[in-house]
């Protein structure tokens, strides 16, 4: 609490401060228009801070020259403008021409006093006043208000604020403002008048205005808010009109306020209409070398389908998108609406013509503290001079988007130096993108694990990516290091290094340990606007160990399959992979798909051959922010070649956070001779999921997302040499044959559960609880996995 010495006298003269002295100006007027001559000389009085010369530069008149009333009324008002006085006298006598002044005092200190609700850095974000600046009572006053306004839209309708000053010496004054921020205005009940298509339960999830419950002390949405009423509003309205609802509106919004001024109770008056259908729908237009045929069939929309706002904006979107494709930047799409009201049917043309000429002035890179101009710019798939394609800008959006080095990414235009030319302003939200990580925690894959960690996404503000881990944990120890230039010799092909060793240790799964060094050399570049490329050179060194004891022949305790897998071997392969991705955001897309295809040949060199040939692809489709469907499958096969059978390290395994519901390689080809079952891996697999992200009603800020999902699919197909009875033999087992120990089909498998993602202090975390729906008796199963989250 600021204590000071004659705090009465203080608060006196602070508020003839606030009062302002506009009484004296009048009379000064009055009298500086009877005074005219030629000045000899400026005088300044009453200055204490500010320099004559300051003084002197601000007048419309000089030494030598004449003054007249007139000049002296503008001298007064250029002396106000400046905000530097609180009272100004000018005054001529006998050519010396006297400024008296008094200043205005300096800011001190910004105080606020009664603020509990807020917090006291979000007041000092709203208010213009700040320390060492000039104190007015024009800016006080207008800093009031903004607190009210802040007060109100908080639900404290009833806040009131009242400043005051302490002056200090040397012309300086404590500002503080005293707050009264009185109760917070609550919402009583949410009524709907006039609806009969949806009940007020339903229209109440529709509003973001909530009723105020004791439960809901995370909601900001529970209180009164007049701007939040006109939101409403407008969320009525989509709600109506994407369900057919042509002529719905909202007749009114009243918020009364209860008898006892405890809160309000909000009452919407709509006016439903009838329900309308899509009528005709028809595509015109006077540009050539489109044809309204061809348009009309990439419509989303259909005669008889219900009426929706936003199917119409999709099919706007849909013709900007096929006239920029077809080499029309410049187009205006325009739907013209024919409701029919007996036939309860709404007839749509879309008219499609050729739209002004615009041109991208400037790009303005705006928010980037740590990340160079350049690298931004190299995103854009537009530049100046550029015709504007909105098409391009929204694609430039989605690929810085996709850096990951901001928290949030808008472009948004302004004018230009011309009416055809128009700039954009590309305005990024930095987030950390270095990490020191060190961890140690346990995880049902790994057991313990101790993680040591530094990555920089980007480097230097240059946008390369730098990364070196250590990983120690029961299942696998890993030591890595890799760097990739995203703009590799100034052209879009990102190139990249990887330098690593890790060590395996699946005796739990599989009976063997693998130990592998090695390096890649990648590179990655556009093949089309939605298509990349990539090519990449792998040399390593692989070891697999298997305890003697366990492949002793005359008493095996372990799969001969596995035992002749035993030693070290070289790989060098050489491999391509093409992505086509059409997804609306790259991070967390809820429209789009993507489709990726990767081949490896190893055998330009080394001890191993083989050809392996991946696919991958997705599908996404949101319904709601809430609910988002995805459709994904992978599929993989590898077969080796020049006599060479494929090693049980080079075999696809599955399970665990690839296939939800089974272990780690819980699923494939198993060797059950011994109590062990050993898994052996698999040259062909085939996964499909489908998962639908749910809401969780859970504060945002909580980090908590969960997916009901789906998983099915099969691996197998093992070499024949593998599936031999291993010599010498026997009675049951003869040479040569088939071994009926080994079981190798490709059986449907099924899953389903609920994942739950989480974005914990401590990283990402993902729990998975599954129940299997078909399987293998020789399979192994789980019904909960926690791990770190492959998707968030």
């Amino acid at each position: 609490m600021l204590k000071t010495r004659a705090r009465g006298a203080a608060l006196a003269s602070g508020l003839a401060l606030l009062l302002g002295s506009t009484a004296l100006v009048a009379p000064t007027l009055a009298y500086a228009q009877q005074q005219s001559g030629v000045v000899q000389r400026i005088l300044v009085q009453g200055n204490e801070r500010i320099e004559q010369a300051t003084v002197v530069s601000y007048l419309p008149v000089g030494v030598g020259e004449e003054v007249t009333p007139e000049k002296i009324d503008l001298a007064l008002k250029a002396l106000f403008r400046t905000d530097l006085f609180a009272d100004v006298k000018i005054d001529y006598q006998n050519g010396d021409l006297i400024i008296t002044v008094v200043e205005n005092p300096i800011i001190n200190r910004v105080i606020f006093e009664g603020n509990s609700g807020l917090k006291e850095d979000k007041l000092r974000d709203e208010v213009s006043i700040r320390p060492r600046g000039i104190f007015t009572r024009a800016k006080v006053q207008s800093d009031v208000q903004r607190i009210v306004e802040l007060y109100r839209r908080s639900g404290r309708i009833s806040a009131t604020v009242t400043p005051q000053i302490i002056e200090l010496p040397q012309k300086r004054v404590d500002l503080i403002f005293k707050i009264d921020e009185g109760p917070k205005s609550g919402i009583l009940s949410v009524n709907f008048l006039g609806n009969k298509a949806f009940s007020d339960n339903d229209l109440r999830d529709v509003v973001v205005t909530e009723e105020s419950r004791w439960y809901k002390f995370f909601s900001n949405n529970a209180n009164y808010d007049p701007d939040r009423l006109e939101y409403d509003k407008e969320q009525l309205r989509k709600h109506y009109r994407n369900r057919g609802y042509y002529d719905f509106r909202v007749s009114s919004a009243v918020a009364e306020l209860a008898p006892d001024k405890n809160g309000f109770v909000v009452t919407y008056t709509v006016d439903e209409g009838p329900k309308y259908d899509f009528g005709k729908i028809e595509v015109q237009t006077e540009l050539q070398k489109l044809d309204k045929n061809v348009l009309a069939a990439l419509l989303p929309i259909r005669e008889g389908q219900t009426y929706q706002d936003e199917a119409i904006e999709q099919a706007t979107d849909a013709l900007t998108f096929a006239a920029g494709a077809a080499g029309f930047a410049f187009v205006d799409v325009r739907p013209n609406y024919t409701p029919n009201r007996e036939t309860r049917k709404v007839d749509v043309t879309f008219q499609v013509r050729e739209g002004p000429r615009v041109y991208v002035d400037r790009i303005d890179i705006v928010g980037n503290t740590q990340t160079l101009d350049y690298v931004i710019r190299r995103e854009m798939s537009v530049v100046e001079g550029d015709a504007y394609n909105r098409a391009l800008v929204d694609r430039s959006r989605r690929q810085i988007r996709a850096l990951g080095f901001f928290k949030d990414v808008e472009i948004t235009e302004t004018p230009g130096s011309a009416p055809d030319r128009t700039a954009l302003q590309v305005k990024v939200e930095e987030q950390p993108t270095g990490e020191l990580s060190f961890s140690a925690g346990y995880s049902s894959v790994d057991q313990l694990v101790l993680d040591l960690g530094i990555t920089q996404r980007n480097f230097r503000g240059r946008g390369q990516d730098v990364r070196a881990r250590v990983s120690v944990g029961s299942l696998r120890q890993q030591l890595d290091f890799s760097f990739t230039e995203p703009r590799f010799l100034g052209r879009d092909v990102a190139a990249g290094i990887d330098l690593y060793g890790y060590r395996y240790d699946l005796s739990d799964y599989s009976a063997y340990k693998t130990t592998t060094y090695g390096t890649t050399l990648r590179a990655n570049f556009p093949l089309s606007l939605n298509a990349r490329g990539s090519l990449r050179y792998s040399l390593r060194q692989d070891e697999i160990e298997i305890a003697d004891f366990y492949c002793d022949p005359a008493a095996p305790v372990l799969s001969l399959a596995l035992c002749g897998q035993r030693g070290s071997n070289i790989t060098s392969l050489v491999g391509y992979g093409v992505r086509f991705d059409r997804r609306n955001d790259y991070l967390n897309p809820t429209r789009g798909f993507y489709v990726d295809f990767v081949q490896d040949f190893a055998g330009l060199g080394g001890d191993v051959n083989y050809v392996r040939t991946e696919a991958e692809g997705g599908w996404y489709h949101g319904f709601s922010k809430d609910f988002i469907l995805s459709l994904t499958g992978s599929a993989g096969y590898v077969e080796g070649w020049g006599g060479d059978a494929v090693r049980i390290n080079d075999r696809f395994y599955k399970g665990g956070n690839t296939f939800r519901g089974f272990e780690t390689a819980g699923i494939g080809p198993r060797d059950l001779s011994f109590t062990r079952a050993d898994a052996l891996g698999g040259k062909a697999y085939a996964i499909g999921t489908v998962e639908l992200t749910v809401p969780t009603f859970l504060p945002e800020q909580y980090g908590i997302k969960a997916a009901l999902f789906s998983d099915v699919g099969t691996l197998g197909l093992l070499d024949k040499e593998d599936k031999q009875c291993p010599p010498p033999g026997s009675a049951t087992c003869p040479l040569g044959a088939r071994d009926p120990s080994i079981q190798d089909d490709l059986s449907l498998r099924a899953s389903a559960g609920l994942s739950v993602f989480w974005r914990s202090p401590m990283g990402p975390i993902r729990f998975d609880f599954s129940r299997v729906l078909a399987k293998e008796n020789y399979d192994k199963t789980e019904t909960f996995r926690f791990s770190t989250s492959t998707r968030f």
